[in-house]
């Protein structure tokens, strides 16, 4: 199997887009947005001829065959990504969409998008910007050691302990996942962009170090795009098994955290229960990994039922005396807004269920940890999937 063909295949559950929340919070984070855009509307205003000549100057000359393999990539992206694609297509007017679309969520993050036009985003999608930071986490950041998560590193230490913590409570080999960060500021580094162009869409060096340098003159030109760290470029989450890429070696077990995703989380008010939650629903799927509960035919149904489990996984945990042991009003109430992703895509390879099945699923794991008549007691992951496959049927009805 080609290299871009095995690395995308291997690219599991994009944590995406909810529902409710606290209102302070948002309207806070509103007027701030306000203002924010405002500057840039003004800065953009300002944008120098030389710098558009520029830009105009880039576009005319790119190759035909690398802008088509970044066109063959991007296909491939939104197959494998359709909730989280969807969204940003929807967000950025790409595209229409048959989903509910009027959540706190969606919300924010169209204020978050307000100041930017048709051109910003013809040159957003003409360079593969909104995947460039993907590809260089899934292929580059293959440590845990010196990681820091958030834009200023304000869930660093959540993220951390609770990786740890997670570790600890399920009986799986964890030593060798990676846990990392995703920065949309990789953006403004133009040996990363390199590196990632040639690696994850096989451009030779003198059309690599092309399109790098069209990126910085992009982000130079449009302040709207906060030199990369626009959430826009990181709202994703995911995780991945250990495959061989080469000539670059071995990409290790690993679980990707996106900044634009726990920011737009915590702008609605949970920044306190998001970050955690998610990355259990990712854990969940390294679980899968090595019991081996991956079907070898990809449908819908698979999909759903490996998204459905990593959901009651990441609930048992979250809510488990032992585990993080949080108030299930709280993480339910989280998990509302969360699974409300208006995943319209039943037809799709990468079906992550209804709302009403996620939730189900989740409150399962909760009462299965509530419930228990040793409460101190954790379940082995296999134990713990086994009652999962039987309780399955009755979730999907729903």
């Amino acid at each position: 199997m080609k290299n871009i063909r095995q690395l995308m295949a291997l690219i599991v559950a994009c944590v995406i887009l909810f529902n409710g929340c606290k209102k302070d919070t948002v309207t806070e984070s509103k007027l701030r947005n306000q203002e924010l855009q405002m500057k840039s509307k003004t800065a953009a205003k300002q944008t120098s001829a030389e710098l558009k000549k520029k830009l105009n100057q880039f576009q005319s000359s790119l190759s035909t065959n690398s802008k088509q393999k970044l066109k063959q990539n991007l296909a491939l992206l939104l197959k494998i990504h359709p909730e989280y694609r969807d969204k940003v297509r929807k967000a950025l007017n790409i595209e229409e969409s048959t989903c509910d679309d009027n959540t706190l969520t969606n919300q924010w993050l169209d204020q978050q998008l307000a100041d930017w036009n048709s051109e910003i985003i013809n040159y957003v999608l003409e360079t593969a910007m909104l995947d460039l930071p993907t590809y260089d986490a899934l292929l580059f950041e293959n440590s845990s050691a010196n990681q820091y998560f958030g834009t200023n590193g304000e869930y660093t230490h959540q993220l951390t302990k609770t990786f740890k913590d997670l570790k600890r409570f399920w009986n799986i080999e964890s030593d060798g996942i990676v846990l990392a960060a995703m920065h949309g500021s990789m953006l403004a580094d133009r040996d990363r962009l390199i590196r990632t162009y040639e690696a994850a869409y096989g451009l030779p060096p003198a059309d690599a170090e092309f399109y790098a340098d069209f990126v910085l003159a992009i982000l130079d030109a449009f302040p709207q795009l906060r030199n990369g760290d626009h959430p826009i470029f990181t709202f994703n989450a995911f995780a991945l098994q250990s495959f061989n890429f080469p000539p670059y070696g071995v990409i290790p077990d690993k679980i990707i955290m996106g900044d634009g995703i726990m920011e737009a989380f915590t702008a609605i008010g949970y920044g306190d229960v998001a970050p955690q939650a998610i990355l259990a629903h990712e854990f969940g799927h390294h679980i899968q990994y090595q019991l081996d509960l991956f079907e070898d035919e990809d449908s819908p149904e698979a999909s759903r039922r490996t998204e459905l489990m990593a959901d009651a996984y990441s609930a048992y945990y979250l809510s488990h005396a032992r585990g993080a042991s949080m108030q299930w009003k709280r993480v339910k109430q989280f998990l509302q807004v969360f699974f409300n992703i208006g995943d319209c895509s039943f037809t799709s390879n990468q079906h992550h269920g209804t709302p009403a099945q996620r939730m189900a699923a989740a409150e399962w794991g909760y009462n299965l940890a509530n419930n228990a008549q040793k409460q101190g007691h954790i379940l082995s992951s296999q134990e713990f999937t086994q009652l999962f496959e039987a309780q399955l049927p009755q979730i999907v009805q729903l």
